[in-house]
């Protein structure tokens, strides 16, 4: 396409990065899937335990999921520059790609921390010698528990990563992903831009997103997560409602925008996009948040199965507890982190 000439502060080329940025992508989304079907396929998201996957498979599945993520992004963040109707119907077809192949990690990942959090609260502590009676009979009703919670929690994520695996399997060989893979493979040799895009910058919707994020951040308690540990999110988490707790979704919300905004600067930069150290700690403290509060709320679900016995219930809440602290750690790691350059820079 002809190149496009415009005012240097007004940013890259429209066109031309975000042709550029959405092609590389797709390119990379097609060698991966040749690198999953050329290693057997036969998991979908990783794992040991859901099927027969070599790394190189393991390996393969991410990059698809980290490539439809980023093109899924990039068509939300500019998609004023982007044919309307190609790009509404493509963006939901990548979600669901990117979220059925996650789940099997997903489900592995919080069963292994879970057993490890059990281990640790159950196992590696001793009783130390001046503790009371009481004391030395909450340590020893956990250790008792742990085991049997571990055991419930391993049939029970275990049953839902296999029917995850199962899900991608299916997934991957539905004519619903035989078309986004058409799609892509479309997309990896022509963007359909909008005249929009014809004269445009990226930085006015790449600053947008930017404002969207810092809006969602303002929008947390950030005073109250000053402190590593002060127990809002614990009490919050015992109430007996099983849906996800409402306190924690404008902190997913906050992640979803930071990982926006991440893929709006590699639009804008490229490779040559200088590391931003702020943002990298910010969403790493974010992923652990959603682990941890993901972690919790499975363990209070086996809580709720009937008939367990005391000592397992008891060990459950423990370890609900536990998590619900990590989710409260992980807020305090991302108030450091995001207050860093605020601080440096004002």
């Amino acid at each position: 396409m002809a190149k496009q000439h415009l005012d240097p502060a007004a940013g890259p080329v429209a066109g031309d990065s975000l042709e550029a940025y959405l092609q590389a992508q797709a390119t990379e989304f097609l060698r991966a899937l040749r690198q999953h079907r050329e290693t057997g396929g036969s998991t979908a998201s990783g794992g040991n335990g859901g099927g027969n996957g070599t790394a190189e498979t393991v390996d393969a599945a991410r990059a698809l999921r980290r490539s439809a993520r980023r093109i899924s992004g990039t068509l939300h963040t500019f998609r004023p520059l982007l044919d309307t109707d190609w790009s509404e119907a493509m963006r939901p077809e990548l979600a669901w790609l990117s979220g059925t192949l996650a789940r099997e990690h997903a489900y592995a990942s919080r069963l292994e921390r879970l057993l490890g959090a059990l281990n640790r609260l159950s196992g590696c502590s001793p009783i130390p010698a001046q503790a009371t009676s009481e004391q030395r009979q909450e340590k020893s009703t956990l250790t008792v528990g742990a085991a049997k919670a571990g055991a419930l929690l391993e049939r029970q994520l275990t049953l839902a990563r296999t029917r995850a695996h199962s899900a991608a399997l299916q997934a991957l060989g539905s004519s619903r992903f035989h078309a986004v893979a058409d799609s892509v493979a479309v997309l990896a040799s022509e963007v359909p831009l909008s005249p929009a895009a014809t004269g445009a910058g990226l930085k006015p919707l790449a600053a947008a997103a930017e404002d969207r994020l810092s809006d969602a951040v303002a929008g947390l308690p950030l005073v109250s997560a000053g402190h590593p540990y002060n127990a809002e999110a614990l009490v919050h988490g015992l109430s007996a409602d099983p849906a996800p707790q409402p306190q924690d979704a404008p902190w997913h919300q906050v992640r979803l925008l930071l990982r926006l905004h991440r893929y709006a600067r590699e639009v804008l930069y490229g490779t040559e996009a200088p590391v931003d150290v702020r943002l990298l700690d910010a969403g790493q403290a974010l992923d652990r948040h959603r682990d941890a509060a993901e972690a919790a709320t499975a363990a209070a679900s086996a809580a709720r199965t009937p008939r367990i016995a005391p000592a397992t219930a008891y060990a459950l809440g423990v370890l609900h507890a536990d998590q619900r602290h990590e989710v409260e750690a992980s807020r305090f790691a991302f108030r450091q982190a995001w207050l860093r350059e605020t601080v440096g820079t004002s």
